[in-house]
């Protein structure tokens, strides 16, 4: 039963930034795309890290499906550590299946491989990145985890979901707790403390 302190408020269709002191290797520097959080847990997708030498023409290839001249270059997502071999779509909400989620903020996930081949004839969502594994909590960890300061909540969007440059995702999504002082600008990592009353 949550707390007064703990965020009883769904964090869904925002961004957990990775915070500097982040302790967890597989989390550094990373931005998870908050799906679903609610009393059974959370689920969500990195955005701004790929799996190596794995394009999305590889696994239509892969699943027998015919590869599109377009989009076959694509990157395919590493969607975080949980069922690492399962794909899940993230994709724009103007594509829905029986079984989409759609999430707030105008995005859906969906886990089939009929999105896949809508994706490679043309008919499939407008915006949607293929993500191999998921990052996922069981109940109240994301909740401890944000209590120790491991994650920043930052609002979420579909153009920073959507953008292909990985590398700037972190700190631009960093750029958007900077904004919020009025300062404006790069947030300034020095500012940030993982313990209160530190030195």
């Amino acid at each position: 039963m949550p707390g007064p302190s703990s965020p009883a408020a769904s964090l869904v269709g925002r961004f957990l930034v990775a915070a500097p002191s982040m302790p967890d290797e597989r989390f550094r520097k990373s931005v998870v795309f908050l799906c679903k959080h609610d009393d059974d847990g959370a689920l969500g997708i990195i955005v701004n890290n790929s799996v190596d030498d794995l394009p999305l023409g590889q696994v239509y290839k892969q699943l027998g499906i015919d590869v599109p001249p377009t989009g076959a270059a694509r990157p395919v997502l590493f969607g975080g550590p949980v069922e690492p071999s399962r794909g899940l779509v993230l994709h724009s909400a103007d594509y829905k299946r029986e079984e989409t989620l759609l999430i707030e903020g105008g995005l859906a996930l969906t886990a089939s491989v009929e999105i896949l081949k809508d994706m490679a004839d043309g008919s499939g969502p407008q915006n949607a990145w293929l993500a191999l594994g998921h990052s996922g909590w069981a109940p109240g960890q994301l909740d401890r985890e944000m209590q120790d300061n491991a994650w920043l909540v930052v609002e979420g969007d579909a153009e920073l979901v959507f953008d292909a440059d990985f590398a700037a995702k972190w700190q631009r999504a960093l750029d958007r707790l900077g904004g919020k002082g009025g300062a404006g600008g790069r947030f300034d990592l020095a500012s940030f403390s993982p313990e209160s009353g530190r030195a």
